[in-house]
């Protein structure tokens, strides 16, 4: 069973929703990514995401902007992030999946990806700017090795679209709480328990929720009404502020420490 699936069996027994927390894989250097995994962990995480950089990230905000262009300056490529997971794989077992644009991943070869993500330990792929109703060779490459391709719905997905999407998915269905791109909100939609219902309908897997959550309080607002919490670019921001690696470990670790609290303890009042 992979390893997504393992983790919301446990997170459902415990009652609780999952903490999904995302890093831009190089941003400052891959020593850094692969001292964070299993910090976070440590500190709550139950789920990590890491960004592969890419040079025209539409769906992403100033923040995530800036983390990859510090991650392609650096040189980091998907290859070395694929290597990095490996590498992780060492000290840790926490579900871990890449996310990131089509074009890279077809620079890469869709058929290589998947192979070398089941090598390494990946668990699953976001690529955020394929339609659902494309990508058959990659949905079957990632099939083939044990991949879960993740697919998102957002506020303005149709009834039948979410349907569709619902089935397609694997590990989760990511739900877009947000039109527009990534980045920390001081409010949450007001029809976001709405959308998330909408999904869980019709969905034979968890739904996660991810864009614009920033605070212990919103992350325990997400945890009472969907399976998962996705927490990116405040986390980001934490990472890239640390005047030192130490630094940026320990508000990153301090910041997801908060979170976790937040939400293990959110449907318990």
């Amino acid at each position: 069973m992979n390893r997504i699936d393992r983790m919301f069996e446990r997170t459902h027994k415990q009652g609780r929703a999952a903490l999904v927390t995302f890093l831009t894989a190089g941003d400052p250097d891959l020593a850094l990514t692969a001292q964070l995994v299993p910090e976070l962990e440590s500190a709550g995480a139950d789920l990590i995401e890491l960004g592969f950089a890419h040079s025209d990230p539409i769906g992403e905000g100033a923040t995530i902007q800036a983390a990859s262009e510090r991650a392609l300056a650096g040189g980091t490529t998907l290859g070395q992030v694929i290597e990095t997971v490996h590498e992780i794989r060492r000290v840790s077992e926490i579900p871990i999946l890449l996310m990131g644009y089509v074009n890279n991943v077809l620079a890469y070869g869709e058929a290589r990806l998947a192979a070398d993500c089941a090598r390494a330990g990946v668990d699953g792929l976001i690529v955020v700017d394929v339609p659902f109703d494309e990508g058959q060779r990659l949905q079957a490459e990632c099939d083939a090795h044990g991949i879960h391709r993740i697919l998102l719905v957002a506020p303005t997905s149709t009834p039948e679209r979410v349907v569709r999407i619902a089935a397609r998915s694997r590990g989760f269905v990511y739900c877009v709480s947000v039109t527009g791109v990534t980045g920390a909100r001081r409010e949450l939609p007001a029809d976001l328990e709405a959308l998330v219902r909408r999904i869980q309908r019709v969905a034979s897997v968890p739904v996660g929720v991810g864009f614009g959550i920033s605070t212990g309080a919103q992350a325990a607002q997400v945890a009472r009404i969907a399976d998962a919490v996705v927490v990116g670019s405040a986390l980001v921001e934490r990472v890239a502020a640390g005047a030192s690696p130490e630094a940026s470990l320990r508000a990153a670790s301090d910041f997801v420490r908060e979170l976790a609290a937040a939400v293990r303890t959110a449907r318990q009042t």
